[in-house]
């Protein structure tokens, strides 16, 4: 039986995938979708070049995956959080011409 090698940062991509599903309401879930889908490119390249040194695949792909639902989960939220900023700023400003005069 040959022994394979484990790609390197497959579980780091797996954790940081589920942590950025988990954080994903947060701005901290985009953050850590975008460095496990960094971390996780060389990781691919390395398998996709030679599929019968490594193993692991599986768990860098769910990894991969779930960092990009985790980026657009906290896409959605950063983008939620700037429409309610504009909409209390816009409804703010009758209040400040109000006070101003």
């Amino acid at each position: 039986m040959e022994n394979k090698k484990t790609l390197p940062n497959s579980t780091a991509t797996l954790i940081l995938g589920i942590c950025s599903i988990v954080f994903g309401c947060l701005f901290v879930g985009f953050i850590l979708g975008i460095i496990g889908l960094s971390i996780s490119g060389t990781s691919k390249r390395l398998y996709l070049q030679n599929p019968n040194e490594y193993e692991g695949y599986g768990a860098l792909n769910a990894g991969r995956i779930m960092s990009i639902i985790g980026l657009v989960l906290g896409s959605v939220a950063i983008l939620y959080w700037l429409i309610f900023v504009v909409i209390i700023g816009a409804g703010a400003l009758p209040w400040l011409e109000f006070l101003s005069n």
